[in-house]
């Protein structure tokens, strides 16, 4: 059977575009990866990964166990007030900094001849059946397919003029690591008045404390330390830990202007993975699989590729298809809570019901996750 050569260009390294990079990698795809930063870095983000994906990580050379990663058994929530609930984790998962496990992964791309580059992507043109994709290093590449793998929010999304970039989001996030007292089985979420905190520990030992906040609130206070001494210390939860921890980290490391907005699973011709084509709200804890799940759904169809009979269009709806199948409902589930997140009745009034809910929290983890991936 006659394999076609196919060349594909993958803008962003983190989660999502390091394990397509990989995936494809190991098929003998030509693979350019252009990351603008160096690795390893902290960035914001949960450390909490979900089992669904550690099978197919495992399957692609990445193993979390040997460098320590901790296994996640077990989940706490909380109320406003401190209030806690403990339940077993229908999948459970593991605790990993993104600045390790990004840093694993880039090793495993490398190892496998995946083409790093540390570039900014500054334009990218479709024209008869090829993409033509500069950098600000001068730099040309004319290639088969595209994937966006960059991240949340990024300048290439105003180049492309996507529609979410244009509305203003009202949320921020933080993040620190901490030495604590902390179990290392457990995963939780700790409410607080505009917001919430995950708590989980990673492969140093350390506590992963990150937290999503409203920003019209928190931009009432002088800087971070004010606003959790008066906002989350308020849950007695986050006030014991907080109080009788000590930070690792200089100074915590923020990100605005984080968009919950529907996104494109593909945008004039890109295939768009991880947060670049939809994040889910953190409170639901599984972003870091559903970028690897995506990643896993367009490298699976670009291998295929290889030997099919597709045209550009019925990739593209297939890759849409499938993008939709695996998080379509997740999502909803997700935006939902966000918009009821943002009215404080509401909201006060939801988390004391799932407070004291074994089953309803049960049914909400089970709502935006998925099964193992094999």
């Amino acid at each position: 059977m006659n394999h076609k050569q196919i060349t594909v260009l993958i803008v962003g390294g983190g989660l999502a575009g390091l394990t397509s990079a990989i995936h494809m990698a190991k098929e003998n795809i030509k693979v350019i990866l252009i990351e603008k930063n160096t690795y390893p870095k902290h960035k914001v983000c949960g450390e909490y990964v979900s089992n669904e994906v550690l099978f197919y990580l495992e399957s692609l050379g990445i193993y979390p166990y040997k460098y320590q990663a901790r296994k996640i058994e077990k989940f706490q929530f909380s109320s406003l007030s401190g209030n806690t609930l403990d339940i077993t984790l229908p999948l459970g998962g593991f605790g990993i900094s993104r600045f390790a496990l990004d840093a694993l992964m880039m090793q495993r791309a490398l190892e496998l001849g995946v083409e790093v580059v540390q570039a900014t992507v500054t334009a990218i043109q479709f024209e008869s059946n090829l993409f033509q994709v500069r950098t600000n290093k001068q730099q040309e590449y004319i290639v088969d397919y595209v994937l966006g793998a960059h991240g949340k929010r990024s300048n290439l999304d105003n180049t492309l003029s996507r529609k979410f970039i244009k509305k203003k989001s009202a949320w921020l996030g933080v993040k620190a690591h901490y030495k604590s007292d902390f179990p290392d089985d457990v995963v939780a979420l700790h409410n607080f008045n505009g917001g919430y905190c995950g708590l989980s520990k990673v492969e140093t030992g350390d506590v992963n404390a990150c937290y999503l906040a409203d920003y019209a609130s928190f931009k009432k206070y002088k800087n971070i330390t004010q606003y959790q001494e008066t906002v989350l210390y308020k849950n007695k939860a986050l006030k014991t830990f907080f109080e009788n921890s000590q930070m690792t980290f200089e100074a915590p490391i923020a990100i605005s202007q984080i968009s919950f907005d529907k996104k494109e699973p593909v945008y004039n011709h890109i295939f768009m993975v991880g947060d670049s084509a939809g994040l889910i709200h953190p409170l639901c804890g599984n972003g870091m699989a559903m970028a690897i799940h995506s990643a896993k759904i367009i490298a699976s169809l670009l291998t295929a590729q290889k030997t099919s009979t597709y045209d550009r269009l019925e990739l593209e709806q297939q890759y849409t298809l499938q993008w939709n199948r695996a998080f379509q409902k997740r999502l909803r589930v997700g935006r939902f809570i966000q918009n009821t997140l943002q009215n404080k009745k509401i909201t006060r009034m939801g988390v004391s019901i799932v407070s004291t809910s074994p089953y309803l929290l049960k049914t909400i983890i089970k709502a935006t996750h998925g099964t193992s991936l094999v």
